[in-house]
């Protein structure tokens, strides 16, 4: 069954110079975002967004639009029988960071960038596969590698919810570290206490 092709179009600018010079302004903006929110913890709103979003990508309840990526097909190589060479079958998936990054929590924005997919010069993740002489199942196998790249992303980078036994242990532990810091404080002091009558004794 013949596969459809999902392109991403946007409109030319008006020439070679001022093109590479736009998406150099972009490309840097862009870096300079993540930069910013990567210094700053993610509030707690942030992670409960993202770890709602997380639940729901996981139940299938969200998913990735396809038509905001772009397949393409080439000639695959390695063994595979008399279509290798022959047949353009190995698949080729680029996103655009600038149309994923909207539908993703921001808290996985930096870390995409980071993975092995992208590619800084195009702003995209590019994602291939040529495991099947077929066309259609190299298409797929593309997708669910985006899939997995997003999922064990977010299970990577979000952290789990705490829960209220956790939550009064790491209390009890801070009463009790702040109780052995006043202890010490005052131990401290009467040994400072007891130089000086020491002192005025003599």
């Amino acid at each position: 069954m013949p596969t459809r092709l999902l392109r991403f179009f946007s409109k030319a600018p008006a020439g070679p110079t001022i093109a590479r010079g736009f998406a150099s302004r972009r490309a840097a903006a862009n870096n300079e975002r993540d930069t910013n929110h990567t210094t700053a913890e993610p509030d707690e709103k942030d992670l409960a967004a993202a770890r709602e979003w997380l639940n729901k990508f996981n139940s299938k309840t969200v998913t990735i639009p396809r038509d905001i990526c772009e397949i393409s097909f080439s000639r695959s190589g390695g063994p595979g029988g008399q279509n290798v060479n022959k047949v353009n079958s190995k698949a080729t998936l680029k996103v655009p960071l600038q149309s994923l990054l909207p539908l993703v929590p921001r808290i996985l924005h930096h870390h995409l960038r980071l993975s092995r997919f992208y590619a800084e010069r195009t702003q995209t993740l590019v994602i291939q596969s040529e495991e099947s002489r077929k066309q259609a199942a190299n298409v797929e196998s593309c997708y669910e590698k985006l899939l997995h790249l997003l999922k064990t992303t977010a299970e990577d980078v979000i952290p789990g919810e705490t829960s209220e036994e956790q939550r009064e242990k790491v209390q009890k532990m801070k009463r009790a570290e702040n109780e052995a810091r006043i202890k010490a404080k005052k131990l401290h002091s009467s040994k400072k206490s007891n130089r000086r009558g020491n002192k005025y004794d003599e």
